[in-house]
């Protein structure tokens, strides 16, 4: 009887520390995505009211004001959708991309030594989305019900 209680002891003690750190690291990628959602907001406000320093990066990549004005569009509905629970997942895949394009901008067009800022925040946004892929597959669901 006691090795059936220490093993049953044992396993919950087991699935509490799991739990615990399942729940610590959901808190540092709920954290991360509101800062995330904060850095890319405060990116795109500078696009969009066409800051100077945009506007200076812009022509030294040879790119319209069009474009900086779409890129900063982009950011913005990202950031947001980076804090609704249903869109966060699909937004961090979608910054995925947008980070490698910065990345591969800061490679060719501007500063190669920028561009390790870009290449790390894939990770952290990899990180999220994998971690909210269950509320992206209810938002595909959703979708393919009402299409």
């Amino acid at each position: 009887m006691s090795e059936i209680t220490t093993a049953t002891n044992a396993t919950t003690t087991d699935a509490t520390r799991e739990s615990t750190t399942r729940s610590r690291g959901a808190v540092a990628l709920t954290v991360a995505r509101v800062v995330l959602a904060l850095f890319f907001a405060f990116s795109a406000f500078a696009k969009l009211i066409a800051h100077e320093t945009a506007i200076e990066t812009f022509d030294r990549m040879g790119w319209s004001h069009g474009a900086m004005y779409l890129i900063g569009a982009l950011e913005m509905a990202g950031a947001i959708a980076l804090l609704v629970p249903l869109l966060s997942g699909v937004a961090a895949m979608a910054f995925a991309g947008l980070l490698a394009g910065a990345s591969i901008v800061q490679l060719t067009l501007l500063d190669p030594v920028n561009a390790i800022m870009p290449a790390l925040l894939i990770g952290l946004v990899v990180l999220i989305a994998r971690e909210r892929r269950d509320r992206t597959a209810r938002l595909v669901a959703l979708i393919r019900r009402r299409a």
